[in-house]
């Protein structure tokens, strides 16, 4: 994304971006949100320091090495500017030379970089049965993913605690070098105090355990829900690049809905947003346990618990959901019909619930995935598709999923390098020289 970036006399300012799906207003003009603001004051030299060295630092997070020509010419400073704040950044240790890029006459331009040992962070995804941990550094570098066997632990802060100090070790850095946790579960999250309120599988994860793990971290931590992380790392890296308004409809062992307007993740007044497993739709009854969605609804039609078996009736057993979807879909598309029968029925369940989404948010793209739509992939998308423009007066894009490997933990990730960088720009201002 280019920034329009001006400079008089050596005044700058980055204008503000947006990051991840939650949509983090940022820049060095004078930004919110964050780890802190930048302090309204008058345009002091020092403060004229900082707008400078804050926009610089932020180039090079988001884009990578630069020169100190390239630098100059992307935020509107002269050479001589460039050059200082470049020195008072490497003096901090915040930035060092990178390389050379060769050029024509003259010397080599040295190469400038964020230090990547500046800070690390930990995004983790706990499951009933497996807890993945991935440590990255401060420019998105993943140093080291692990999964653990929480092994029956019942301690939500001894477990994590364990997995960050395997992974840290997996990574050769100590767990103090770690400047965010986040953390994505299952369930729904009280705004109030993040913690889980509704969590059907990890019952030990109840009210004052967000306070307790940030205690034991020494760190604030993060509890997100996991449908709102992979969203998060399909608008980074996945299907959903660019795109300002996107639904991700999660269909695995549970369902699960992360909606995307502009830029921004809605997560409701209590936190529920999303919980399609309950949703009402035609062909299922209606839940009758509240505490658990499998009693009725949209859970009931297209969960992996009712999928399993569906295919099972077209020939297609298999031990797990994604598997007999993805056995259906090879075989649809080498002319089995039966691989096209099931994923036709299959299809017009998605597309219930789809369509029953689409007419309330109207989304412009809508992405499967979970275990059933990473497998079903285009043959299951395109049907979807087809089905909610039959049903519906939306006729979104739909699409499967474009990461395949644990969106998830990726989008915690992302989130915490996300949180480790605005720490990182607001300690510009607190170290800058007066």
């Amino acid at each position: 994304m280019e920034r329009a970036v001006r400079s008089v006399d050596g005044v700058s300012g980055t204008g503000g971006r947006q990051s991840g799906a939650g949509g983090r207003q940022g820049g060095a003009g004078g930004r919110q949100g964050g780890a802190g603001g930048i302090e309204r004051r008058p345009g002091t030299p020092s403060l004229l320091r900082e707008l400078n060295d804050r926009a610089a630092l932020e180039l090079l997070l988001t884009e990578g090495t630069m020169t100190r020509a390239q630098l100059g010419e992307r935020t509107g400073l002269s050479k001589v500017t460039a050059s200082q704040l470049l020195a008072r950044l490497e003096e901090r240790g915040l930035v060092e030379v990178a390389g050379e890029q060769a050029g024509g006459r003259g010397p080599n331009a040295e190469l400038y970089a964020v230090v990547p040992s500046t800070a690390y962070v930990a995004g983790l995804h706990v499951e009933q049965d497996v807890v993945s941990a991935g440590v990255a550094d401060v420019t998105g570098r993943v140093v080291t993913e692990i999964s653990v066997d929480p092994n029956g632990s019942g301690d939500p802060v001894e477990l994590v605690r364990g997995v960050v100090v395997t992974a840290c070790g997996a990574a050769g850095i100590s767990p103090d070098a770690l400047r965010a946790f986040v953390i994505g579960t299952p369930g729904v999250l009280d705004p109030r105090t993040g913690d889980l309120r509704l969590a059907v599988n990890l019952p030990a994860w109840h009210e004052g355990v967000h306070e307790a793990l940030s205690s034991d971290l020494g760190r604030p931590v993060t509890i997100e829900n996991d449908v709102n992380l992979a969203a998060m790392a399909e608008r980074a890296v996945g299907a959903a690049v660019g795109v300002e308004d996107f639904v991700l409809v999660w269909i695995g062992v549970g369902l699960g809905l992360a909606t995307v307007l502009g830029g921004r993740l809605h997560r409701g007044v209590g936190g529920a947003a999303g919980e399609i497993g309950y949703l009402p739709v035609p062909g299922a009854k209606l839940p009758t346990d509240l505490s658990h969605p499998a009693s009725g609804g949209f859970q009931s039609l297209v969960g992996a618990q009712a999928v399993q078996p569906l295919a099972a009736d077209f020939g297609f057993a298999a031990t797990s959901a994604g598997e007999a979807v993805r056995a259906a879909a090879e075989a649809a598309n080498a002319g089995d019909q039966r691989g096209a029968d099931f994923l036709a029925e299959l299809a017009s369940r998605v597309a219930t619930g789809v369509a029953a989404i689409s007419v309330v948010l109207d989304p412009g793209l809508v992405v499967l995935g979970g275990e059933v739509g990473l497998a079903g992939g285009s043959a299951l998308a395109s049907r979807v598709s087809a089905e909610v423009g039959r049903i519906s007066p939306c006729r979104p894009q739909v699409v499967p999923t474009a990461i395949t490997g644990g969106p998830i933990l990726r989008g915690a990730i992302l989130e915490a390098v996300d949180r480790a960088r605005a720490e990182l720009l607001a300690s510009v201002a607190r170290l800058s020289p007066l």
